[in-house]
């Protein structure tokens, strides 16, 4: 019986964990697992009892990219096969990136290549003390070319270009620095860290967080010009005169919980 590329839990408060289970490859990609994750993540992203999903892996290490029998046989490739290759994990980086639902990272270990991309692409990103990060593509003449968007946009554009170019490690605390994690924590407190954020998320309206999270799309790197001015007008509008946009304004001026927080 083969063993699962992940698992996918939901728990009774919504929270779906995907945990990859390639420990023995310190979780690296190979192009089953690039397919089957971005399945698995289009149905979370389109299911109403999914409220916020936490990617976490197996093991000593995140996620080492590129697994090294993917690679060989990508050696053998034609350009147009790798551009299909290239188009299948690009689909992945950006489904997790939009994803309709809060996500976060919990982070052991290397990531690396790849796997620094899956951070970048969540929401909010968590890491061990002793995690570090390493985008080594030119040591093997290659480039980090479908991450790059998500990974600049994480890290900003003077580190990546450092570190694009040297492929030298940089630590968790570096990585804070950057931007590209939110917090480091010891490494026996990263699931606690990870269940505090989830509390926080929690307290917020569902549909609410979805229409942030598009929110921030729709004006990150825009002119604030009439158009954004009266978009942004518009989806206030809309949110405030939602069921979950009364319901919430009703309960603050109640002084109870809102409806969708738990009891």
């Amino acid at each position: 019986m083969l063993q699962p590329l992940f698992l996918e839990e939901i728990d009774d408060d919504g929270i779906a964990r995907v945990t990859l289970t390639r420990p023995e490859v310190h979780n690296a990609f190979n192009d089953m697992l690039v397919a089957e994750l971005t399945a698995a993540l289009h149905g979370l992203g389109t299911d109403d009892r999914v409220r916020a999903v936490v990617l976490a892996a197996q093991g000593r290490n995140f996620c080492a990219g590129a697994d090294l029998n993917w690679m060989k046989r990508m050696a053998g490739y034609t350009e147009e096969k790798n551009l299909e290759d290239a188009r299948a994990l690009a689909g992945l980086m950006r489904t997790l990136n939009e994803l309709p639902k809060p996500t976060i990272a919990l982070v052991q270990g290397r990531a690396m290549g790849g796997g620094v991309g899956l951070v970048a692409c969540c929401d909010i990103a968590i890491a061990a003390e002793t995690a570090n990060f390493t985008l080594s593509e030119v040591k093997l003449g290659l480039i980090p070319a479908v991450i790059a968007p998500y990974v600049i946009a994480a890290m900003g554009e003077r580190p990546a270009r450092r570190y694009f170019l040297t492929a030298e490690t940089f630590t968790a605390r570096e990585a804070h620095g950057f931007g590209l994690v939110h917090e480091v924590v010891s490494d026996e407190a990263l699931e606690d860290a990870g269940l505090k954020v989830l509390r926080a998320l929690g307290k917020g309206g569902p549909s609410a967080q979805v229409a942030a999270k598009d929110l921030i799309f729709a004006v990150s790197h825009r002119p604030i010009d009439d158009t954004v001015a009266e978009d942004t007008a518009a989806r206030i509008a809309r949110q405030r005169a939602s069921r979950e946009g009364r319901e919430g304004v009703a309960a603050f001026l109640e002084k109870r919980n809102p409806s969708w927080v738990k009891k």
